[in-house]
C-alpha cells in the first residue's frame, strides 16, 4: 500500500488492518494485547515505541517490511518474518468464486441432486476428521462450487431448491476452510452467497446455518453487534419450527446460541455470554447424548467446549481450566474442534502465567490438528507468546513449535 507521508503510525496500522478484513480484537490478540491497547495506538492516544511490538504487528498484518507501519524515516525498517497465514489452495478457490460464469453451459447429463448433496456432506466430514483439513478440503471445493452452481442453473422446482441448499452448504464450507487465509472481499462474497442461496431455497434450517456462517464473518471483521443481530434473527426464524422439526434443525438453533455466547464474551458482556451459553446447553439436553450436527458439530461435547471458550474470552482462566479438567476431548468427533479446545486451554494457562502447561497443551493441539494451529490467529498468538516469553529452559521447545507452524525460520 502507498501511504501519504503525513499519516501517523496508528493511522497506518488501522488502514492495514481494515484492508485485511481484521477486527481490532483479532490483531491485538495476535500481538498478545487487548483491543483497548490497539484502539489507543490507532487513535494516537498512545505512542508505539516498542520495536518488538512493531515487528509483531507487522508479522500479524502479513507485511514484510516494518516501515510500512512506522514510515520510511523511522529507525524500524528491517525485514519481517511473517507467519503462514496464506495457503497454496487459495488461487483455484478464488477463480471458482470470483470468476463466476454468467452464461455457462448446462450439464450434459441430468443432475443427481442427492448425489451432489452427498459429496458436500462427505467434504464436511473430511473437514472435521482430517488433521490436514484445509489442504484436503480446499482441493475439493473448486469443483463443488462449480457443480452446485451448474445444478442450480439447470434445475427448477423442488430439485432446484434442493440444489440451492447444497450450494449454500458448499459456500459455508468454503468460508470455514478459507477463514484467515482468504482476502476479505472473498470472505464476504462467500458468506453472502451462502445466505442468498439458503433464502432462495426458502429452507429455515439452511438459512439459520448460513446466518451462523455470516455471523462468523461479521464477528471477525469487528462487527459484533451486527453478528449478534444476524444470529438472533436466525434463531427467531427457526424457533417456531423446533417442536416438530428434525434434530438437525435444533442442532443449528443450538449452534446459533453458542455463536452468540462467544460473540458476547469477546465483547466483555459476561451476563449475555452465559445466558446464550445456557440456552445452547438446554438445546443439547433436549437432544440424544450422542447427537452431533453434521456441519457445526453442535452437541453435548461442543457445548462443553464452548464453556471453556467463553470463560477464556471473559478472562476467567481459573473457571475455564476447571471446566476443561472435566471434559473428555475424545467425546468430540471433530479433529478441528478438539485441536481448538487445546488452544483455548493453552490460552487459559497463559492468562495465569503458566508457560509450562501452555506449551504442553499447544504441542498436543498441534499433534491433533496441525493446520488448525497453523491457520488460527489465537493459536499463532499463543505460540508467539511462548516463543518470546517462555522460561529459558522451555524456549528451545517453544522455538521448535514456532518453526513447525511457520512463525520462525529453521536454524
Amino acid at each position: 500500500m502507498d501511504f501519504p507521508d503525513d499519516l501517523t503510525t496508528g493511522q497506518r496500522i488501522r488502514l492495514l488492518r481494515e484492508s485485511r478484513g481484521m477486527s481490532r480484537e483479532m490483531l491485538a490478540s495476535m500481538c498478545g494485547r487487548g483491543s483497548d491497547w490497539l484502539k489507543k495506538i490507532e487513535s494516537g492516544e498512545r505512542q508505539l515505541r516498542n520495536n518488538g511490538l512493531i515487528l509483531r504487528l507487522a508479522a500479524a498484518l502479513q507485511i514484510t517490511d516494518a516501515s510500512l507501519i512506522t514510515g520510511a524515516d523511522s529507525n524500524v525498517s528491517q525485514p519481517v518474518q511473517v507467519g503462514r497465514l496464506h495457503h497454496p489452495g487459495m488461487p483455484p478457490i478464488w477463480d471458482a468464486v470470483m470468476n463466476r460464469r454468467l452464461s455457462a453451459a448446462r450439464p450434459d447429463a441430468p443432475v443427481d441432486v442427492a448425489a451432489l448433496q452427498g459429496r458436500v456432506d462427505q467434504t464436511w466430514i473430511l473437514w472435521h476428521t482430517s488433521g490436514q483439513n484445509r489442504t484436503e478440503v480446499m482441493k475439493l471445493l473448486p469443483a463443488l462450487i462449480r457443480d452446485t452452481e451448474a445444478a442450480v442453473r439447470s434445475l427448477d422446482g423442488t430439485e432446484r431448491r434442493a440444489a440451492l441448499v447444497a450450494q449454500s452448504d458448499v459456500y459455508r464450507l468454503t468460508g470455514q476452510a478459507t477463514a484467515y487465509v482468504a482476502p476479505a472481499e472473498l470472505a464476504w462474497v462467500v458468506a453472502d452467497r451462502a445466505l442468498a442461496a439458503a433464502q432462495d431455497a426458502d429452507q429455515p434450517a439452511a438459512i439459520a446455518a448460513a446466518a451462523w456462517n455470516m455471523g462468523n464473518i461479521l464477528r471477525e471483521t469487528s462487527y459484533p453487534e451486527e453478528a449478534l443481530r444476524v444470529v438472533t434473527e436466525a434463531a427467531d426464524l427457526i424457533r417456531p419450527h423446533l417442536d416438530e422439526a428434525p434434530a438437525d434443525w435444533r442442532g443449528v438453533y443450538g449452534a446459533l446460541q453458542l455463536h452468540a455466547a462467544v460473540t458476547a464474551a469477546r465483547d466483555g458482556r459476561s451476563g449475555d455470554a452465559w445466558r446464550y451459553w445456557g440456552a445452547g446447553d438446554q438445546v443439547a439436553k433436549s437432544l440424544p447424548a450422542s447427537y452431533v450436527h453434521p456441519s457445526t458439530v453442535f452437541g453435548r461435547a461442543n457445548v462443553d467446549f464452548h464453556q471453556v471458550s467463553v470463560a477464556v474470552d471473559l478472562r476467567t482462566a481459573r473457571q475455564a481450566l476447571s471446566v476443561a479438567d472435566d471434559i473428555d476431548p475424545d467425546a468430540m468427533p471433530s479433529v478441528e474442534r478438539r485441536a481448538r479446545l487445546w488452544v483455548e486451554v493453552a490460552r487459559g494457562h497463559l492468562q495465569r502465567g503458566d508457560h509450562t502447561a501452555a506449551l504442553h497443551v499447544m504441542q498436543i493441539a498441534h499433534q491433533i490438528g496441525a493446520e488448525t494451529v497453523e491457520f488460527t490467529p489465537s493459536a499463532l498468538t499463543a505460540v508467539t507468546d511462548l516463543w518470546q516469553s517462555a522460561p529459558r529452559a522451555l524456549r528451545p521447545e517453544a522455538a521448535q513449535l514456532a518453526e513447525k507452524i511457520g512463525l520462525r525460520e529453521a536454524g
